[in-house]
């Protein structure tokens, strides 16, 4: 029997593929679950026209989509998250992020097209938006602490504490050494 799928069959075919399928198959499941029709002639001719019409809409689309990407060339993105220790962030940069800093560069994404696994430290990555199944770009991006000018700061107060910590540690060494003269009397 010959049949024109109607919608996607895992193991069998995708939309609009003309088949041969056992009798029973066809006639006793695809065809009353509405997954296939039979392929007469007029469905036939029917189904070329669609895919012709369809192809139209489909180029026009994919052209948008290109034209779509010449907007997101030599974008880089600087994302400022806020930093627990070291490297680590609180919770994550994830797509929200991305079309966030995209927007205030004046390019509005959909969330949905953006694709990347949700960063949780700082450092550079890249995230791919995908416009369409055929036309990707790719956004490279740092994550940054977000109190980043504060860091340098915080390094001369730990170099402070170091002489604070040198002379606590002297004043210790010399009752040590009294306790040991007079250990030395006795």
């Amino acid at each position: 029997m010959k049949i024109i799928l109607k919608k996607d069959i895992q193991g069998l075919g995708f939309k609009d593929d003309v088949l041969i399928v056992k009798d029973g198959y066809g006639r006793n499941y695809l065809l009353p679950q509405g997954m296939a029709v039979l392929a007469t002639d007029k469905a036939l001719k029917m189904l070329n026209e669609e895919l012709k019409q369809r192809a139209h809409k489909l180029a026009k689309i994919k052209a948008d989509a290109e034209a779509a990407a010449k907007k997101y060339e030599g974008v880089t993105l600087v994302i400022a998250a806020k930093v627990s220790d070291g490297k680590n962030i609180y919770g994550s940069v994830g797509a929200a992020q991305i079309a966030e800093a995209l927007a205030a560069k004046g390019i509005e994404t959909n969330t949905k097209q953006i694709v990347f696994k949700a960063v949780k430290e700082l450092g550079k990555y890249v995230a791919v938006v995908q416009l369409h199944k055929e036309v990707a770009v790719e956004i490279p991006f740092e994550v940054i602490a977000e109190n980043a000018p504060a860091t340098p700061e915080a390094a001369p107060v730990a170099e402070t504490a170091a002489p604070a910590e040198e002379a606590a540690a002297e004043v210790a060494e010399e009752p040590a050494a009294e306790v040991s003269e007079t250990e030395a009397e006795a």
